[in-house]
């Protein structure tokens, strides 16, 4: 399958690395406006990930400046979408109609009727549309999803992730372009209690917005006839500020813990012995080359992609926004029966 990376800031390069290790897939062509990006050169960019920018090699690849051009390329089978998130619902519906399959970047748009948009038309062109909600193939969480139904009800959950303010890529920061700092951060945990534990009946959340002092947090509630799910978390202070992903997870069978600062997926029971949880072959491989890897055989064989459904994608933006919404009403219940 040939591709074309339509967008090379951060996520455009973390993808470009990912794609080195997915068979069946080549890197036929990339789109950018940035004249140092097409060159090969992201050694200047910049994310939340610690991962130094590099240098590609792009003699081999076709190299667009006009997006019209590279969706008009009938040699290319599909787009891999890391432009800003206020692009994706244009660029898509044009890939899609171009007769592209997409694989987009999270949020899959700033707004779910955008979203749902981008359904109707991957269905009215028979293109396979898939959002990279990338933590479904990241190993610690797909550890988490294999060893849930093994260790009976779940009681409750906790999933966290923070970073400072980004330093980069102005659009970020403007709401408008991006959804916020806590809109671009947590929907990847809201994807994920979506993927373990379904939709929730209610959200509520508190928390703090000051765009000036670059700080966007939230401590939300989804709630579940289980109980209580938590994700919380967001922007703190522009600078030294580490980014940290974590969760709690606890069942009937014992509590599973997970913390990137160092302490792997771990099964805590009533024994005195705590329980590193093992991975199968898939689970082991980077997040971001399983994710594109399921994307291509997803295409190749034209079936819909049941492990990250681009409805459950298109429900994590409505339920990031009711979210916010909760956040600005002090915490005021919102009911979620009206975002299916």
């Amino acid at each position: 399958m040939r591709i074309a990376m339509l967008g090379l800031g951060f996520m455009g390069g973390v993808h470009l690395r990912a794609l080195r290790d997915v068979a069946g897939a080549t890197l036929a062509a990339v789109f950018s406006n940035d004249e140092r990006q097409l060159s090969g050169d992201l050694s200047a960019t910049q994310g939340n990930l610690g991962r130094p920018g590099e240098r590609f090699d792009f003699s081999a690849v076709k190299q667009y400046r006009d997006l019209a051009a590279v969706l008009g390329d009938a040699d290319i089978d599909a787009v891999d979408l890391c432009l800003p998130t206020f692009l994706h619902e244009a660029v898509a519906v044009q890939a899609l109609r171009a007769g592209k399959h997409v694989l987009v970047e999270k949020p899959m748009a700033l707004e779910g009727a955008g979203a749902r948009y981008m359904i109707a038309e991957a269905e009215r062109a028979g293109r396979i549309l898939m959002s990279a909600q990338v933590l479904r193939f990241f190993p610690e969480y797909v550890a988490l999803r294999h060893a849930l139904p093994s260790l009976g009800a779940v009681r409750g959950a906790f999933f966290r992730r923070r970073c400072a303010a980004p330093a980069w890529g102005g659009w970020l920061k403007d709401p408008a372009k991006s959804g916020g700092g806590v809109f671009d951060l947590l929907i990847h945990d809201v994807d994920m209690c979506l993927d373990l534990f379904g939709a929730p009946e209610a959200v509520s959340a508190v928390g703090h917005c000051d765009a000036a002092a670059g700080l966007d947090m939230l401590h939300g509630q989804l709630f579940y006839p289980f109980g209580v799910v938590v994700v919380s978390g967001g922007w703190q202070h522009e600078g030294a500020f580490p980014f940290g992903m974590e969760y709690s997870v606890t069942m009937d069978g014992g509590t599973i813990e997970y913390n990137s600062a160092g302490r792997p997926p771990t099964l805590y029971t009533q024994t005195e012995q705590a329980l590193p949880l093992g991975c199968d072959g898939q689970a082991v491989r980077d997040g971001y080359a399983a994710e594109i890897e399921y994307f291509v055989e997803c295409c190749r064989l034209g079936r819909q992609p049941e492990r990250c459904p681009p409805r459950d994608s298109a429900l994590a933006v409505e339920l990031m926004h009711a979210l916010l919404v909760a956040r600005e009403r002090d915490g005021r219940k919102i009911l979620c029966s009206n975002l299916e």
